[in-house]
């Protein structure tokens, strides 16, 4: 029996996904293949609705043949044995019809979602397709728009009108029959035109060119003649000498002005001596006259010694006279401060001109009771000036020639004498007057030739010329470097206040080629809120920051970083340099009390500014020393080290090349850049 069981084996069913295993093949391939039995397609041959019925009878026979089982079992009777297993048997083939569906129902989900996804493919195909012609579309659009409006060279010709045309120019190029309707013609037929009246220009232009070549040979050779009558004519210059001096021929402006500079008081005459001789000898864009009413000084024929005793007297018959009304206290003062602060009805005007043709117009007036002279001062430029609001002080006639020599404020009267003449009329000091009557600096006393010693006060003063000739080319140099200098930071502030900081293309080797921090606020603040600020102590206590000075902020970023520049500009700028204060705000606040690498950014534009000088005069150190800062900021922020506390990436990577990240017990960063190599080391 078990010989003829092993001999009557039942064949293998072989279920794949449709395509058979691919194998060796023997005697019974065909006997193989006919035996071959797929599911998936007897899916395609099966009703899923009369599965749906088959699976529900399946459970409920399943259903009917437990309750069957259970009910034999809770009898307990031995002879319903076979009975069991005859059930039990049923439920297995109803598990395994149960198992065939579902794997015929996981067979219908399958290719259930392959059709949906070839179906939206090809959805997809569609759309990609949409988007194409529709950009196609959009780039024919934009063809047509270029098309429509297409201007040609043409269009930017000046040709004649209409009327001009079809009366000057020629039946064969009018064609007055095609061009009247038809616009594109006639637009041809003007250019043509126009094309012809240039060729005869052109052969008009030659000509004249040739005649201009004849005519400049016949001057060439009356310059000869008249070259001739040079020495002739030097000899009659020379003889006639005597009668142009006697007659003021030649000198009818310079006499009339020296006519006037003879009731000039002696400081301004000075002045006007020494300054026309200079702008004579090396300056002649150097520009002097006199300004003012002669008649009234003709009038003053008393000196101002013989005005103030006039004062002592009137006051001592004042006093005698009591039964006369007299005005009130306030308006005696009044009267006596206007007399103490009179000027000279003559001034004498300077304009230095530069390069540029910017001018810087100078008054010079003498306060005759005060025998000290005070200064005007205004700018004209050549081109309008782009309106910058922390440039407002830069050209200010109060703040723009103060300290031309270091200390010299032009507050104070340099006469000790005038402090005993205030005393008398109630004066505290005269900068409450400056505004109307000017400054009385130093250097302006100088070069009207006034000489205040402050060891032994002298009573008088006398005018030296001396004094003048030896301060006044100094003097207009200063002047001049110091307009040029102003000019250039009102400039360079409208461009820092859009958050622009110029560079010029000599200076692009002292930065690396990208700086990544960025300059996004600069005004001007005043003395008070400067010295309010705890990182600038250092500066004030220096006596590098006094209220004559500029006073602006800088603040610049880079992410979250924020740097604070508080800068003290010099009025001698560029000659003395700008002085920065720093503070970054970034985790934490951080200052050269707390933080030596902060410490070390601000000797990079304090101290090492020489490097930043650029070309002479110097005039961009200001910018590129904020632009230093926008270098040493992106340093100090890429060395910093990653803190592991903190997820994701480092917030500034390292962009910049460094020999060394931080060296000595200080930790110092290495703030130095070096060219043409472009890394960075340490001082």
């Amino acid at each position: 029996m078990s010989s003829e069981s092993s001999k009557k084996r039942k064949p293998k069913v072989i279920r794949t996904d449709g395509v058979p295993a691919e194998g060796k093949r023997g005697k019974g391939d065909t006997d193989q293949d006919a035996r071959y039995y797929s599911e998936e397609s007897e899916v395609d041959l099966r009703d899923p609705i009369k599965d749906y019925e088959l699976y529900r009878e399946t459970c409920q026979e399943l259903q009917r043949l437990m309750a069957e089982i259970q009910e034999l079992k809770s009898r307990g009777i031995k002879e319903n044995a076979s009975e069991i297993d005859e059930r039990r048997v049923q439920s297995c083939v109803h598990f395994m019809t149960l198992k065939k569906l579902n794997r015929l129902a996981h067979i219908r989900l399958k290719k259930g979602r392959d059709q949906t996804h070839e179906a939206k493919q090809k959805v997809d195909a569609y759309h990609l397709q949409l988007q194409n012609l529709l950009y196609e579309v959009m780039h024919l659009q934009k063809e047509i728009t270029k098309c429509l409006e297409f201007k040609s060279k043409h269009e930017e010709i000046e040709l004649v009108s209409l009327e001009e045309f079809y009366k000057e120019a020629p039946p064969e190029i009018s064609r007055p029959a095609i061009t009247l309707t038809e616009p594109h013609q006639q637009t041809l037929a003007r250019l043509d035109w126009e094309l012809e009246q240039r060729k005869r220009l052109a052969e008009k232009y030659k000509e004249c060119l040739t005649s201009k070549e004849k005519i400049l040979k016949e001057i060439e050779v009356k310059k000869e003649y008249l070259s001739s009558l040079q020495p002739r004519l030097n000899s009659i210059m020379q003889a006639s000498l005597p009668v142009q001096e006697y007659l003021f021929m030649p000198f009818d402006q310079a006499h009339k002005q020296y006519e006037t500079a003879r009731h000039l008081p002696p400081p301004l005459y000075v002045l006007f001596v020494q300054a026309s001789a200079y702008g004579q000898a090396c300056d002649k864009k150097l520009v002097v006259a006199i300004e003012g009413s002669v008649e009234e000084a003709k009038a003053l024929y008393k000196p101002p010694e013989d005005s103030q005793d006039d004062e002592s007297d009137s006051d001592a018959e004042e006093e005698q006279t009591t039964k006369r009304r007299r005005p009130t206290l306030g308006v005696q003062l009044d009267d006596k401060r206007k007399e103490m602060l009179k000027r000279h009805p003559l001034s004498v005007t300077l304009d230095l001109k530069c390069k540029d043709e910017n001018v810087l117009h100078l008054t010079f007036h003498y306060l005759m009771n005060l025998n000290v002279m005070t200064v005007k001062a205004k700018v004209t430029t050549a081109v309008e000036m782009t309106t910058a609001i922390s440039a407002g002080d830069l050209l200010s006639p109060d703040s723009l020639l103060n300290c031309l020599y270091p200390g010299d404020h032009g507050r104070k009267t340099p006469n000790p004498a005038n402090q005993f003449q205030f005393d008398k009329v109630g004066i505290l000091t005269l900068s409450d007057y400056v505004t109307e009557l000017g400054h009385p600096y130093v250097w302006v006393q100088k070069l009207g030739g006034l000489h205040f010693p402050k060891e032994q006060p002298q009573h008088t003063v006398a005018a030296d010329n001396s004094l003048s000739a030896s301060h006044m080319e100094l003097t207009v140099k200063l002047l001049r470097s110091r307009l040029q200098s102003r000019l250039a930071l009102h400039k360079q502030f409208a461009s820092l206040e859009h958050g622009v900081v110029p560079v010029s293309s000599e200076c692009q080797q002292l930065f690396p080629t990208k700086i990544v921090s960025r300059l996004v606020k600069w005004t001007a603040i005043p003395y008070e809120d400067y010295a309010e600020l705890p990182y600038t102590k250092d500066v004030i206590e220096a006596g590098l920051a006094e209220d004559t000075h500029l006073y602006y902020m800088a603040l610049i970023e880079r992410g979250t970083a924020k740097l604070q520049a508080a800068v003290v500009l010099n009025p001698g700028y560029s000659t003395l340099p700008p002085v920065f204060s720093l503070c970054l705000n970034w985790k934490g606040e951080r200052n050269s009390s707390n933080d030596d690498n902060i410490r070390a950014m601000e000797s990079e534009v304090n101290v090492y500014y020489k490097e930043l000088w650029g070309p002479k005069p110097g005039y961009q150190l200001l910018t590129n020393q904020l632009q230093r800062l926008c270098m040493v900021l992106d340093v100090y922020l890429e060395t910093e080290p990653h803190d592991p506390s903190v997820e994701g990436p480092k917030e500034f990577p390292q962009e910049k090349m460094c020999l060394r990240l931080v060296r000595g017990p200080l930790r110092l960063k290495p703030f130095k850049f070096n060219y043409p190599q472009g890394f960075f080391s340490h001082r």
